[in-house]
Formats: C-alpha cells, structure tokens, sequence
C-alpha cells in the first residue's frame, strides 16, 4: 500500500527529516517505488513537486530535503501502484483549485467501485489520471463544491466543511480502504481506516499522529529598536507508520481529525 505523511504547523517549518524518512521507504526500506510527491503550502498557494518514480532514487527528493522552503501545512505521498500505471498523472497528492485556494488530497487503500460512483450524474471536477484516489478526491471536491461556492470569496466555517469531509469519509469506506489526507488551505483533515501489507492479511492502523509543543527562545534585538516576542510553536504530524521513537498516537478507525496551525481542532468518528 501507499504511504501518507503530513506537517501542520503554527510557524512555517522544515520537513526535510522527515520527507528524508518517508523517502527511504519510497523503494529502499519499502516497497513502493510507483511514484512519490510532495505539496508545500504558502498560503492559499502550494508549490506541488512530483515524479512517477521511486523516492529513495530521485535526485529531486534529495534536493528539497535540504532546500524544501519552510511552510505551515504540508503533504507528501509515495505510491505503490495497484490502480493505473506509474506515470506523473497518477503520482500523488492530486491539487486543484477551488474557492480561490489550491486543495490537495492524498489517499493510501484502493477503492472498488467508487467508479461506478463516480460514473453518475454530471461533474465540474474531473480526474486527469485513472486512479480511484484521484476520483475520490473529485469526489469529494464535487461535495464540498457548493460550500465554497457560497461564501463570496470568505473561508466557509470550520464546522460545515468538518460535517461534509465526514459524510464523505463515512461513504467511500463502503468501497474499500480509506486512508485520506485533505487540506483546503487552511485545515488539515485526516481520515485514518486500516492498512494490510502486501502479502498479508494482517489489518495494521492505518494513520498514526504525533503532537508537539514547544517555547522557541527569539533573539534579543531590542538595541536596534525592534522586540520580537517569544512565540509558542505547535506542531502536529501524521504518518502511515511512526517516522521517530517518539509516542506516536494511533488515530482510530473511521476518526476524522480537523487540524489548523499546528493544534487539533476536532475529532469525529465517520459513521454513516
């Protein structure tokens, strides 16, 4: 299976560790080696790099762990190919545009039959690759669509966007694994189903999420006129599997997390 990893933040923040962790499973400690990205966010923009190739190989991946530029919400995947041959338009996260902001989606499971789905009545998103994680993420676009739509150019409410990312978690599960990560800009919504190895029938947690907290000392410059205050760094990471030995929380089966700035903001089981 595909592998998902996020960072959100209070303050704009390096990855490099651990995109450097995630992409040694991208084909060396791991077997998938179908494609890999990563999404930067820079407000309501992303810089969005990536390849149909193995991670642990790429030249490019070994350039923005050094030179990856700091940013509050990002998003990376590396894919093991089960749906769609190893091309760029099937390499993930998968963005588009929607309410003046850039969203990205990244799903790790397969999901039977969501074609089938997806095939009915008329819609303004549409894939341009042929993975079913990218139709879930038009999916679930196309549902989140009118929210946006209404609200003159404003960011709709957290709880109305919370509500709609839940229904849609609660019903692509009826079509197979379901591991999703979404971010609209400002949130992070993490959706964590369950994993099974290649080669097993082992169900594994899906995602895990690691908290931190933390009081980074500035530096005094107040000789030349300027104060800069103390701030108060929050951080929060999500992963497939734990990328350090730090106590890394399970997410539950069928959990929904809201994530802003570095802090959960909501929990929500996804039932239907």
């Amino acid at each position: 299976m595909c592998e998902l990893f996020a960072m959100s933040s209070r303050m704009p923040t390096s990855v490099g560790f651990s995109l450097e962790r995630l992409a040694r499973r991208g084909g060396a400690e791991g077997p998938h080696s179908d494609g890999w990205g990563v999404a930067y966010y820079a407000g309501r923009d992303v810089l969005l790099l990536r390849e149909p190739g193995a991670a642990s190989e790429s030249d490019l991946v070994r350039f923005v762990e050094q030179h990856g530029p700091p940013s509050e919400l990002v998003m990376s995947h590396i894919r093991l190919a089960t749906h769609g041959e190893r091309a760029l338009h099937n390499s993930q996260p998968f963005m588009r545009e929607l309410g003046g902001r850039m969203h990205v989606f990244a799903h790790n499971g397969e999901l039977d039959g969501i074609a089938r789905r997806s095939g009915r009545g008329s819609h303004r998103f549409r894939p341009v690759g042929v993975t079913d994680s990218e139709l879930a993420f038009c999916s679930l676009l196309d549902r989140v669509a009118p929210l946006w739509d209404d609200c003159d150019g404003e960011i709709p409410g957290a709880e109305a966007r919370l509500s709609l990312v839940t229904e849609f978690a609660a019903e692509i599960r009826s079509f197979g694994i379901a591991n999703f990560l979404y971010a609209d800009s400002e949130i992070l919504f993490v959706h964590a189903h369950h994993r099974i190895m290649s080669g097993s029938r082992e169900m594994l947690p899906g995602l895990y999420v690691l908290e931190r907290s933390c009081e980074e000392e500035v530096p005094d410059m107040s000789g030349s006129g300027v104060v800069l205050n103390t701030v108060q760094q929050a951080l929060t990471l999500v992963a497939s599997v734990p990328l350090t030995d730090e106590d890394w929380q399970q997410v539950a089966e069928g959990e929904v997390l809201a994530i802003r700035g570095g802090e959960i903001l909501a929990q929500r089981p996804a039932k239907l």
